[in-house]
C-alpha cells in the first residue's frame, strides 16, 4: 500500500511540476504585443500641452478599446470628451490602427475622429507616436506625441499635442 500511494504521489508530483513549467514556458514565450490580446485604456491631454490656435486652457479626456488581431498590430475605437475654455466643447469617436515595434514598446498609429462641437461637426485625421512603459505583465503607461488635422478649420483645430495613458493588455 505504501509502495502505492508513493507511486501516486510521485505520479502527481511530476504531472503538476510539468504542467506548471509548460503554462510559465507558454505565458513567457508570448510577445507582449501577441496576436488575441485585447486592450483598455484612458489617457488625458491639454494642460497647455496642445499647441493650435484654440490652445489657451484645454482639457481631453479619452478612453480607447482595442484588440490585437496579428501579432504588432492593433485595431482600436475610442470616445473622448474635450473642454476648451476659449472655444465650444467638444465629444469625440473614433478608430484607429496602431503598429507596435515589439522589441522596446514604442508604437505608431493612425486613425480618425469625428468630433461634435455646439453647431460644428469636423472629421479629423491623426498620426500619433507613443511608447507603452510596461509596470508589471499587463499593465502600461503610455505618453503619446500627436497631430490632429481638422479637414473643416485647419487654423483653430489642427495641432501637435501630448498625452500620457494608462493601458491594461489582458487576454
Amino acid at each position: 500500500m505504501k509502495k502505492l500511494f508513493l507511486s501516486l504521489l510521485c505520479a502527481v508530483c511530476t504531472l503538476s511540476v510539468n504542467a506548471q513549467t509548460y503554462t510559465n514556458k507558454t505565458y513567457q514565450d508570448r510577445p507582449p504585443f501577441g496576436e488575441g490580446k485585447f486592450y483598455l485604456a484612458t489617457g488625458f491631454s491639454g494642460l497647455d500641452l496642445r499647441f493650435n490656435d484654440l490652445s489657451k486652457w484645454d482639457l481631453d479626456i479619452s478612453a480607447k478599446a482595442g484588440y490585437l488581431f496579428q501579432d504588432n498590430w492593433m485595431v482600436l475605437a475610442q470616445a473622448g470628451y474635450d473642454w476648451h475654455q476659449k472655444a465650444d466643447n467638444a465629444l469625440t469617436a473614433g478608430a484607429g490602427l496602431r503598429y507596435y515595434i515589439e522589441e522596446n514598446g514604442l508604437y505608431v498609429g493612425l486613425g480618425a475622429n469625428y468630433v461634435h462641437r455646439h453647431n460644428y461637426d469636423d472629421l479629423m485625421p491623426n498620426v500619433n507616436l507613443g511608447y507603452a512603459f510596461f509596470l508589471n505583465r499587463t499593465v502600461t503607461i503610455e505618453p503619446e506625441l500627436y497631430y490632429n488635422q481638422s479637414l473643416k478649420n485647419h487654423g483653430d483645430y489642427s495641432g501637435f499635442g501630448f498625452r500620457i495613458g494608462f493601458g491594461i493588455y489582458f487576454e
